[in-house]
């Protein structure tokens, strides 16, 4: 019990120092939102101003009835031209609500409001989705049942995984599922007839290749979550590196024997040579 306690509170001093480091990096920056009144609009909404302009996704507010937030940061052209884009998306959806531009926020609005810190759905950096890098679909109805007939009727039409579910209020429900491309293609489309048939269909959203930004502001089930396995580094590295042996030299056992000795120099006898030029004379 101690060591769970002592955890949390060490994951809620890592959240804080996070948060902190956040509001520093974003206090400079402009505040764009775009609200409309769909989930999936609002996500198809997000992911178009994060590709058409350099800003960064805070995350999504909701206050129900069924109103939700887009909320970036960057640099006041970014925002500007992300809005823009964002706004004409959200027409297109016929669900767009309303816009604001901020060029540098009070502080007291980064300290209060919900606009400086990431919300994520991942409680710790460790965690990752199995289900990250694949196309994001999205149907959204108005009730419960018609959005659990939509996600059987794609889950079986194709071969996709259903990711997650979410509720805005107002009766809008989101069925969420992820697979490759053309998959979730094929599965929205069937999920369109189904909920059609239930209930009332509302939105929907397909997102080929969603950005690291939005897929960390998208809602994953648990059983789709998992932690990242850590890599132990040795501390002693040369317990991993085999030791060189060095081995010595071997010469010859006797230099002298490959050399040949050199012989003494032999002198003649001084009194020979004598002796032979006295009898000369």
């Amino acid at each position: 019990m101690e060591a769970y306690n002592r955890r949390s509170a060490n994951n809620f001093q890592n959240q804080n120092v996070q948060a902190s480091r956040r509001q520093d990096v974003f206090k400079d920056y402009a505040l764009g939102m775009i609200s409309t009144k769909s989930f999936p609009a609002i996500v198809g909404t997000a992911d178009m101003m994060l590709k058409s302009a350099g800003v960064h996704l805070i995350g999504y507010e909701k206050i129900g009835g069924g109103f939700c937030t887009a909320i970036i940061r960057g640099n006041i052209a970014d925002v500007r031209l992300a809005v823009e884009a964002g706004v004409q998306t959200a027409e297109q959806f016929g669900q767009f609500v309303s816009s604001s531009v901020i060029p540098r926020p009070y502080p007291n609005l980064d300290i209060v409001l919900p606009i400086t810190t990431r919300l994520t759905y991942f409680s710790d950096e460790s965690e990752y989705s199995r289900l990250s890098n694949l196309a994001v679909g999205l149907v959204e109805t108005r009730g419960f049942p018609a959005m659990v007939g939509a996600a059987d009727a794609m889950l079986k039409s194709a071969n996709v995984q259903l990711a997650a579910y979410e509720k805005i209020g107002d009766g809008l429900c989101t069925a969420i599922i992820r697979g490759t491309v053309s998959n979730v293609a094929v599965a929205v489309e069937a999920g369109m007839y189904e909920a059609e048939r239930i209930g009332e269909l509302n939105a929907v959203m397909v997102i080929p290749r969603p950005l690291d930004e939005l897929e960390h502001t998208l809602p994953v089930a648990k059983c789709w979550i998992e932690e990242r396995e850590t890599f132990n580094v040795p501390i002693n590295i040369r317990e991993q590196v085999a030791e060189i042996e060095i081995q010595p030299l071997k010469l010859p056992i006797s230099i002298k024997e490959q050399v040949p000795e050199k012989q003494p120099l032999e002198l003649p006898d001084l009194n020979s040579i004598k002796v032979n030029i006295q009898e000369d004379r």
